[in-house]
């Protein structure tokens, strides 16, 4: 790998992409320590604390215990994910949690574009509430790190450990790329970290109140999320800015 640091700018193609992992993080932990060692507090993980984002704290932690972590706020979400964040900060103490939030409050929102944009245009939404507060924190940053596995939907099935992200203009770093389901919860119970408690009532991906719902009938790991509205993703993976 070039000794070069690897920028938006700079950026040709992934560092790893003839690296064959075969440790039990499946690359992860190499990919990580590789980035913090990189981009030292130049890099931002932007964490939803979902199945996988438990892992990836463990992982973060063994190797930058202060490091940053966003949680992108939407005001929107179930009380189990803020419960689950204040025992991830009991377990892991020294991480530096950053609680982000849009400038418009829910009642300014409606006000704006009317009530429970959620149901008329998630897109808007999810752009109000969760890709503008992102991009405003990753303005300063070189690289950020994000929980995708290539598994998770066909829309994340060319993510690579290192990516040019044109959404935000910057390095997106995916260590998780090559684990599955069965193994990401095999890791979090094998050492018993705490997890939402929401997976355990048919909740495969859990976002906000309005646009998550249950799963039943389906192996679909995305399931449950923007049901009826053919959408997939909030936005934050994809490449239209």
């Amino acid at each position: 790998m070039s000794e070069e640091v690897i920028t938006y700018d700079n950026f040709t193609s992934d560092p790893f992409k003839d690296f064959e992992p075969d440790d039990e993080t499946k690359g992860a932990y190499h990919v990580l320590k590789w980035a913090y060692d990189t981009y030292g507090n130049d890099i931002v993980y932007s964490c939803s604390f979902g199945a996988e984002s438990m892992v990836l704290i463990d992982l973060i932690y063994k190797v930058k215990p202060n490091a940053q972590i966003v949680f992108l706020d939407t005001d929107l979400h179930f009380q189990e994910t803020y419960d689950l964040i204040d025992r991830v900060q009991e377990k892991y103490p020294e991480l530096r949690i950053k609680m982000k939030k849009t400038e418009l409050t829910l009642e300014q929102q409606s006000e704006e574009y009317g009530a429970a944009l959620w149901k008329k245009d998630p897109n808007q939404c999810c752009y109000i509430r969760k890709i503008k507060p992102l991009e405003e924190e990753l303005s300063g940053a070189v690289a950020w790190i994000s929980g995708l596995r290539r598994a998770q939907s066909p829309t994340r099935a060319n993510t690579d450990f290192v990516n040019k992200d044109e959404r935000f203009k910057s390095i997106k770093v995916c260590p998780l790329i090559y684990w599955e389901e069965d193994e990401v919860w095999d890791y979090i119970k094998s050492r018993d970290l705490p997890y939402n408690k929401l997976h355990d009532h048919h909740y495969p991906s859990i976002g906000c109140i309005p646009c998550t719902s249950q799963v039943f009938n389906s192996d679909d790991p995305r399931a449950g999320r923007w049901s009826n509205f053919g959408k997939t993703e909030c936005g934050l993976h994809t490449t239209k800015p």
